[in-house]
């Protein structure tokens, strides 16, 4: 078996496992048995667990991130100011879908940023806003300034009760959509729930702001 082939493995166990089972629930031991790999193999490639849980998101992120900056390079060089509706029909139907094209499951990919939020991680935190800090900041400022109307304050709540709609509504995905088969007789495809959450979001984004007293 070659190195890239071990690291391969090893990625892939801890990836399921890790959004099956919770990052401290899953040990090191799990993750290199259900590889099949000696346990000296996540040392030497990772160094440590939290790396391993790095650079299991890193695999995510990166693809994610690409996705979202090339389209938003887009949209800026064609329309000028950016629209709301644009900028998560970019998050989800590019970004997200973008994933799912890449091989990468979005649902778990969505079930592990939820952990990560969960769980603490305050490691993980760090990796991710000093490696996709920069990304994260543009479509934030790029959300902000289409919300003009909306304090800073709650613009950051806003932001995200958005983020947690996305991250429950995708990660639950498989059981949502079995009950909408057995109370409605319906079905919904990934692409579809994406194309129905963007116009949900807005509306949660863009409801008017209470004034004082009210």
């Amino acid at each position: 078996m070659s190195q890239l082939d071990t690291v391969q493995r090893i990625l892939d166990a801890a990836e399921v496992l890790f959004a099956e089972r919770g990052f401290t629930e899953t040990s090191l031991r799990t993750i290199t048995s259900t590889a099949g790999v000696n346990l000296a193999a996540v040392n030497y490639h990772f160094g440590s667990k939290k790396e391993l849980i790095q650079a299991v998101f890193e695999r995510f992120l990166t693809p994610f991130t690409t996705s979202l900056d090339a389209e938003l390079a887009r949209l800026t060089t064609d329309e000028g100011s950016l629209q709301l509706d644009d900028l998560l029909q970019s998050l989800y139907r590019v970004a997200l879908a973008g994933l799912a094209s890449q091989g990468r499951d979005p649902k778990r990919f969505m079930r592990l940023l939820g952990l990560a939020y969960t769980q603490s991680q305050g490691h993980l935190r760090r990796f991710i806003v000093s490696r996709y800090g920069d990304s994260y900041r543009r479509f934030a400022g790029s959300l902000a300034t289409a919300l003009p109307h909306v304090d800073p304050v709650t613009f950051y709540w806003r932001l995200y009760f958005m983020l947690g709609a996305t991250v429950f509504s995708l990660s639950s995905f498989d059981a949502i959509e079995a009950i909408l088969r057995e109370d409605f007789g319906a079905e919904s495809s990934l692409e579809e729930t994406l194309a129905r959450l963007a116009p949900a979001a807005v509306a949660m984004l863009t409801a008017p702001v209470p004034t004082e007293g009210e």
